[in-house]
């Protein structure tokens, strides 16, 4: 295995702990993200566009609180509290779920699409920030892709448990059993700081910042720090095209589905079994392809992958808006994205400083991913007003993927520059000379 996946000596133990953090994160969220997109078909198509406006007020919330947890506590503090409180708040909405009158249910189910959404965001962006604190940018390259394996295995396990279990249990069950499954996350999490502290790093010392110290300089410090960074903002752009996409398939999904099952159970199998498949898709991206690509070739030309694919997989369901189009369009794209370009989308933020990593990275991961989806809420409802069908929104969406691919190429180029500068002894998150982005 690490012949094939290229790990070093030293690197073996915090990689097999942050699989294992990865694992349960995704896990997790896995067991309940069957019940979240029920939930969001649920409420119909006008409730899901402010469902998506009220995700967006969600992560307003959670950025200054991020901020401030930075700047007070180091990460092996912070980042545990994180995950706890989100445990917490699982078993809170279970509650209401079980005990409150089944006429209140419809009110609790969008709470919950919206605090999932968020918990999405906040778990997988907490666990890439660490991520990219503890390994370095050569590390990055190499490495991530397998670390993803991690979480594309409880993916696997947490799709396989809803798939399996919704209609025994009960979906809302599930939720209890997601709460616990964070708990393994926490552990894991102290063992792999433990064991990072003996990993040897290619760059030298004089470039590591003090990994001991509270990384944060206040609540609001990563709006300014991604607002002052062109680099910072590049990557904020390159979601913002990612999420606009999403969304967009992501409306297409729920008018295909509402008008192909017509029960709960129906639809929580259908969205278990695709999660299923794109996450074994991604798994043997991870383990085969994914680091040798992103060493071979660096980071721009993976991250290439997703504006093509989301470009032709709106032509696809444009000519066949069918749920089995569908499932092949959104497994290859969401395949696509957390094998190989997600790994390569983390690793831009291993030539950042740690303060960026931390804050400026749950800006970007929490506010900008979720305008995202309200301007792609927005755009939907425009071309329905208009009366514009499919084939006008995949035509339109082609110099998008133009623009998308063009700043990803740059913003590879630019993580290439920012990595040597540091492996000859300069600090991450410098200013980039002889250029003005980055």
């Amino acid at each position: 295995m690490a012949r094939l996946s290229q790990v070093r000596p030293g690197e073996g133990a915090p990689l097999a702990w942050g699989c294992g953090f990865f694992f349960f994160v995704l896990s997790s969220y896995y067991v309940i993200r069957p019940l979240r997109d029920e939930m969001g078909v649920r409420g119909g198509q006008d409730a899901l566009s402010w469902l998506f406006l009220g995700t967006l007020t969600g992560t307003l919330l959670v950025t200054p609180a991020i901020g401030a947890l930075v700047t007070k506590y180091s990460r092996r503090v912070f980042v545990p509290v994180v995950y706890r409180f989100l445990a917490v708040a699982l078993v809170v909405f279970w509650a209401l779920l079980t005990f409150l009158p089944e006429g209140r249910h419809l009110a609790v189910a969008r709470f919950f699409f919206v605090w999932a959404s968020v918990f999405n965001l906040v778990a997988v962006s907490v666990f890439w920030a660490l991520m990219a604190d503890v390994f370095s940018p050569e590390q990055g390259a190499r490495l991530f892709g397998l670390a993803g394996i991690g979480g594309t295995v409880g993916a696997v396990v947490g799709s396989a448990l809803t798939a399996s279990l919704a209609r025994r249990v009960g979906p809302v069950n599930l939720i209890l059993m997601a709460a616990v499954l964070l708990e393994g996350a926490v552990f894991c999490i102290h063992r792999m700081i433990a064991a990072a502290r003996s990993m040897p790093r290619p760059e030298p010392a004089a470039v590591r910042e003090d990994v001991e110290a509270p990384p944060g300089t206040g609540a609001l410090a990563g709006l300014k720090l991604a607002l002052r960074s062109p680099y910072l903002l590049g990557i904020a752009l390159f979601l913002l095209f990612f999420t606009l996409g999403s969304t967009s398939l992501y409306f297409q999904q729920a008018r295909i589905v509402r008008e192909a099952f017509a029960d709960t159970a129906a639809r929580t199998t259908y969205f278990a079994r695709q999660d299923l498949a794109v996450n074994l898709l991604t798994g043997t991206a991870q383990l085969f392809l994914t680091g040798r690509l992103l060493v071979a070739f660096g980071l721009g030309p993976a991250l290439c992958l997703l504006p093509l694919i989301t470009a032709g997989g709106f032509y696809a369901l444009a000519a066949s808006p069918v749920p089995a189009t569908l499932f092949l369009v959104q497994v290859v794209r969401r395949g696509a994205e957390y094998g190989i370009v997600k790994p390569a989308r983390e690793a831009l933020f291993t030539v950042v400083s740690r303060e960026e990593k931390y804050s400026a990275k749950a800006f970007i991961d929490t506010f900008v991913y979720r305008t995202g989806d309200v301007i792609g809420a927005l755009n939907d409802r425009l071309l329905g007003y208009w009366g514009l069908g499919p084939f006008a929104l995949a035509t339109g969406f082609v110099p998008i993927a133009a623009a998308w691919v063009v700043l990803a190429l740059l913003l590879g180029w630019t993580e290439r520059r920012r990595a040597a500068r540091m492996e000859g002894g300069e600090t991450a998150g410098g200013p980039e000379p002889g250029t003005r982005m980055i």
